[in-house]
This record gives C-alpha cells, sequence and structure tokens, in this order.
C-alpha cells in the first residue's frame, strides 16, 4: 500500500493520497486550501491516477479544493449527505461574524464562487467504496458536523497495523472534534466515539485531518475523551 500525506493551507489541514502502490489509481482524502498542486506532485512522482475524492466532512479547510481535484482528474466526489449542501456554499458552517474574522486571519478579501463538483456520491454508512483493488469503508459519526465520516481500509503491510482509519476532525492524538460550530452535538459526538470508536481493534492506526498520526490503542488509554467513556 502506497500512503502518502501532507499539510495544506494556512489550517495546515492533512491531505492524504491513498493507493495499491505507484502507477495504481488512488484515492485523494480532504483536499483542502492550496492542496491542488501538492496532489500533483504526489500524482506525478508515484505516476497515479485519481479515482475518488473522500471527503471526511464538509469544512472548508477540509473540502476547498475537491472541486478542482475532482474536475481535474475527472473523479467523483464523496460525502455524506448531511454535509453535501456545504460543497456548494462552504461558509455556511459557520456563522457570518466567524466567516468574516476567518477572511481576515487568512487575508480573503472574497470568497470564491463554489459549485457541486460533477460527479457527488454519498457517503454513507456502511458504504464500500472500490479503489483499484482498495476497498474503503464509510464510519458515520455525526458531532463535529451532521455528515461527518471516516474512512477504514485494511492495511497489508508488515508493520502491527490492521487498518489505517482516516478521521478527519472527529479524532486527534489526544482530543477530539469541536462542536460548538454549526450542526456540531457534543452528545452525538460521544455517542459516535463510545457505539464507533470503542469498538475497534487497538492496532487501527489513526490519521487525523489536523496533527500527528496516533492508533486506537494509545488514545484508548491516554485520551481524556474516550476514559470518560470507560474506555
Amino acid at each position: 500500500m502506497l500512503l502518502t500525506s501532507f499539510p495544506a493551507g494556512p489550517l495546515q489541514a492533512n491531505c492524504y493520497l491513498l493507493s495499491r502502490g505507484p502507477g495504481t489509481g488512488c484515492a485523494v482524502v480532504d483536499p483542502g486550501m492550496e492542496s491542488v498542486e501538492g496532489v500533483r506532485q504526489v500524482v506525478r512522482e508515484h505516476d497515479l491516477d485519481v479515482v475518488a475524492v473522500l471527503i471526511t466532512h464538509g469544512h472548508f479547510d477540509h473540502m476547498w479544493c475537491a472541486q478542482d481535484v475532482a474536475a481535474e482528474h475527472d473523479a467523483p466526489v464523496w460525502i455524506h449527505p448531511a454535509d453535501r449542501h456545504l460543497l456548494s456554499d462552504p461558509m455556511a458552517a459557520i456563522s457570518g461574524q466567524s466567516a468574516a474574522m476567518l477572511r481576515a486571519q487568512l487575508g480573503m478579501h472574497d470568497v470564491p464562487e463554489f459549485t457541486e463538483p460533477a460527479d457527488v456520491r454519498d457517503a454513507v454508512d456502511g458504504a464500500s467504496i472500490e479503489v483499484d483493488g482498495l476497498t474503503v469503508t464509510v464510519d458515520h459519526v455525526p458531532g463535529h458536523t451532521p455528515g461527518t465520516v471516516f474512512y477504514r481500509v485494511d492495511y497489508p503491510g508488515p508493520e502491527d497495523i490492521s487498518q489505517v482509519m482516516f478521521s478527519g476532525d472527529f479524532l486527534f492524538a489526544g482530543s477530539i472534534g469541536r462542536t460548538d460550530l454549526a450542526g456540531g452535538s457534543h452528545e452525538e459526538m460521544l455517542r459516535s466515539l463510545r457505539e464507533r470508536v470503542l469498538p475497534l481493534a487497538d492496532d487501527v492506526a489513526v490519521l487525523p485531518g489536523h496533527g500527528p498520526q496516533t492508533s486506537i490503542g494509545r488514545e484508548r488509554a491516554t485520551n481524556p475523551f474516550l476514559a470518560e467513556l470507560g474506555a
């Protein structure tokens, strides 16, 4: 398996490319702000063909360039239906005041016009997405946003890892996603953690939307939010 990542944009959101290996089809996970050239570089370096764009949730720092990447490679975009509207209106996830502050912080005078990608598909709970010989499983985990999902794929490498999880802003090393933005729910977040994270094996590698890699076992032992659930 070939797995590559780079932090993109002013918020340093992790963008991942996943494939069986060089010269095969790949999935791009969360192409956020300023990620297009980074995707191009990885594609050229490993002779990859982008066949899917996977969005963990509709916040702009994780899907800002989804349309551009999808259009350049004629690839479908997968996102949960509850967050789909954010593809064409990413600022709907934050208040007008927060949007204005964000524009000032990032030096954005105007937000570009967004439209839905040509091919949008539903990343619903339990769905399987085929990526040139890899099967990616979708888990719906509302809490950070109503349509937050994480993606899991079996890991065939020699390391002591059974699966890789792309967790977006749902689960981080030592923390969890915030629930105070539009559509967030702390109650749903705790339920998603309890029902979807605690049953996973300790050797599942967690690749979050920001920050370093971790594992379910490490988070079970050290994450204070999981400790509250009796992990």
